[in-house]
């Protein structure tokens, strides 16, 4: 369910998402990423002193490493929405890798630690909760090199002609660039083949998809529903998926360059 939530979560008319608040934005960029659920920012910020004093001379103030690995990618973090993973980790610890047992400590203050945890992915991976005053600090020659290495097995030179008149300003360019929209006339929907244990297939864009069935519109419109009984198998093909692969990778210097870029082709 996480992917087609994801690939459908922003509206499709764009001065909608253009006129987001910040805490929309947010929101909308969480299900496009499939980060789950919200940190608990106010058990985040009981759980920051709790993280500093106990975890951060291995793990770094922010989490993201330093004698020890970073947790913004560890999988332990990353399965945990509210705890529940992480607390019996805690407890139990991992001693013969060096880190020590917390099974002292309180199952309400490790909660507040997991939601500090989860608030540092939300801040890595969550670019939709950034607010930059100054978006044009990067280096345009950079951004158009990384735009050759990066973009062009998808895109053409015309997809960037004159992109920067597209936006009202460098901001909006840069969540746009990062985070396309889908037009409303279905040509970057999410389509799937669906093959039946008989061996026939149906195809379509996908308006629904669970663990149990598929939904789709084909090409004549019709609204077709397949039960993933055994033996069906389904495909799917996003023509965003390269877009929420690149945001989990982007670095900042690059998200900047890139921007500056754009910015020059008005």
């Amino acid at each position: 369910m996480i992917f087609f939530a994801a690939a459908h979560a922003y509206p499709q008319n764009p001065n909608a998402r253009r006129n987001f608040t910040p805490q929309q934005r947010a929101e909308a960029t969480r299900a496009f990423l499939g980060l789950g659920t919200a940190p608990d920012k106010a058990a985040a910020a009981r759980g920051a002193p709790l993280f500093q004093q106990s975890c951060s001379f291995c793990h770094g103030p922010q989490a993201r490493g330093a004698e020890g690995p970073s947790l913004i990618t560890s999988d332990v973090v990353l399965d945990d929405d509210h705890g529940e993973h992480l607390v019996p980790f805690l407890k139990k610890g991992r001693p013969e890798k060096g880190m020590p047992s917390f099974a002292a400590v309180p199952d309400d203050q490790l909660r507040d630690i997991a939601e500090f945890l989860h608030l540092q992915v939300e801040d890595v991976a969550n670019r939709g909760t950034y607010h930059v005053l100054n978006i044009l600090v990067g280096d345009a020659a950079k951004g158009q090199a990384y735009a050759a290495a990066h973009c062009m097995s998808c895109h053409t030179a015309a997809t960037f002609a004159h992109i920067a008149a597209r936006f009202r300003s460098p901001d909006q360019l840069q969540r746009g660039w990062i985070w396309p929209e889908r037009p409303a006339d279905g040509s970057l929907a999410v389509t799937a083949t669906v093959t039946t244990p008989d061996g026939g297939t149906v195809s379509g864009r996908v308006t629904q998809v669970s663990d149990f069935r598929v939904e789709l519109v084909d090409s004549i419109g019709q609204s077709r529903i397949i039960e993933r009984v055994p033996g069906t198998t389904v495909s799917m093909k996003d023509p965003l998926a390269p877009h929420q692969d690149i945001v989990m990778t982007l670095r900042n210097d690059d998200m900047h360059n890139v921007t500056a870029w754009l910015e020059t082709l008005k």
